[in-house]
């Protein structure tokens, strides 16, 4: 079945992609650089892409999403080995910012598809299978990174990253044909004006807001928990174990979430999740230890895990007909505003005060918007 193919080729292509997340700081900090300009360089990784997803997401409607997840997954593997063939803090920057570019190509139409296969009944079920396989790549991609620098080194880290990838481009090549061929339409398509028009739709553009917000909870962790078990002295495999412990609880969350949604509303337990992970960014700076950095980061991956496939079917099912994947699309350049942001304004805090205000700096907006997303539900109702 399709799902199965998108889930499998998720896992491979994802855990090349997480993994390089880990490697990309961690070597970056190895050369010399300073937190500040580690994170203008993972800015890089969400430029390009900020700026081309709704393009990738009309693309991917127009044309059917497999010659853009072909294509996509075949620069994914070009990026990761750059760094593995050009050593050097310039291989660095090229590989940020093509690896996140490549990866809209294969991203973008997973999201705007799997809606799509079977009926509305099986919506739910769809995105659930594919947010566990962005969870097992989450958990297996750091292990990878950080086992692989402290027993091969750094540029033979990217070359086992770039593995999956391969495996997940062999997979598509080979069985890309279950893949719808073309946009699916329905015949009751409105007039496309603007993509921006979908964000007149209130809930619509809540949806997209709350996706941004855990996005900015899950970007400083990846970018920011690097930089502080490094300057700890944990050492690689340490910090890609811990961040694996954040992956096991998004995947935990995300298999309870059917259940979840049986008592609770989708826009819900979004604002409850973005409050949970603004609590606990609160534990990160008071923690040295690994076992309970390990459990501060369970904690973080269980608020975290809900977003992803919370806003990815909120805005599937609210997007107008024919453009599921233009609405994905605004998504992914909202949450890659937050990419760019993210590691520009939180690496300054740190390299000017410390980390102790980039970690509560986090948890006041987290916990801001998310009880003024509280209030306000509760005026309206």
């Amino acid at each position: 079945m399709a799902i199965y193919l998108i889930v499998a080729t998720c896992a491979l292509i994802h855990a090349g992609f997480a993994g390089a997340k880990v490697v990309l700081p961690l070597h970056a900090l190895n050369l010399g650089l300073e937190p500040f300009t580690v994170g203008v360089m993972v800015a890089l990784w969400a430029l390009c892409p900020m700026l081309i997803a709704l393009y990738v997401g009309k693309l991917v409607d127009r044309v059917g999403p497999r010659k853009p997840m072909l294509a996509g997954t075949a620069a994914v593997v070009v990026a990761l080995l750059v760094p593995f063939c050009f050593p050097g803090i310039i291989a660095l920057y090229v590989m940020a910012l093509a690896v996140g570019t490549a990866f809209q190509f294969f991203f973008v139409p997973t999201q705007g598809i799997t809606g799509a296969l079977g009926g509305p009944e099986d919506r739910a079920r769809n995105y659930s299978l594919l947010a566990i396989g962005f969870s097992i790549a989450s958990f297996l991609g750091p292990l990878i990174a950080g086992f692989s620098i402290d027993y091969l080194g750094f540029r033979l880290a990217y070359l086992m990253l770039a593995a999956p990838a391969a495996a997940a481009l062999v997979l598509l090549a080979w069985k890309g044909r279950l893949l719808p061929q073309a946009a699916v339409r329905t015949g009751k398509e409105e007039k496309k004006g603007s993509s921006f028009d979908l964000l007149r739709d209130g809930k619509l553009r809540d949806a997209i807001v709350a996706s941004g917000l855990i996005s900015i909870a899950w970007d400083l962790y990846l970018f920011y928990f690097p930089i502080y078990g490094h300057s700890i002295g944990l050492s690689a495999s340490v910090i890609g174990t811990v961040i694996s412990a954040f992956a096991l609880a998004v995947f935990a969350i995300r298999v309870a979430l059917p259940s979840l949604t049986r008592h609770w509303g989708e826009f819900q337990i979004l604002l409850f999740a973005i409050g949970f992970a603004g609590a606990v960014f609160l534990l990160f700076p008071l923690l040295r230890d690994p076992w309970l950095l390990a459990g501060a980061s369970f904690l973080l991956g269980l608020g975290c895990g809900v977003g992803q496939p919370m806003s990815m079917s909120l805005i599937y099912s609210l997007s107008p007909p024919g453009r599921a994947s233009e609405g994905a699309g605004l998504r992914v350049m909202f949450n890659h505003f937050t990419h760019l942001v993210v590691p520009l304004a939180f690496g300054g805090i740190g390299t000017a005060f410390g980390f102790t205000p980039v970690f509560i700096s986090c948890s006041a907006l987290l916990m801001g918007t998310s009880w003024y997303g509280h209030y306000t539900t509760r005026r309206a109702g």
